[in-house]
């Protein structure tokens, strides 16, 4: 599979991470996202998709592709 093929995920933050748990705030830092409204264009495997599950009502799903 090329680069140019990989499946490609678009994420928001868009509720802040204070008052949230320990496992929940470092899974959104592990996801690429420190500030409000702070989009991430990650690769859609599996693992980012288990993280965004975990996070669900912190983040939103922009785009898939």
């Amino acid at each position: 599979m090329t680069a140019a093929a990989k499946k490609t995920i678009t994420i928001r933050l868009k509720k802040s991470t204070i008052g949230t748990s320990p496992v929940q705030r470092a899974t959104v830092c592990g996801l690429g996202l420190k500030k409000l409204r702070q989009t991430k264009t990650l690769e859609n495997t599996p693992a980012v998709r288990g993280m965004i599950k975990k996070v669900l009502h912190l983040v939103e799903v922009v785009k898939e592709s």
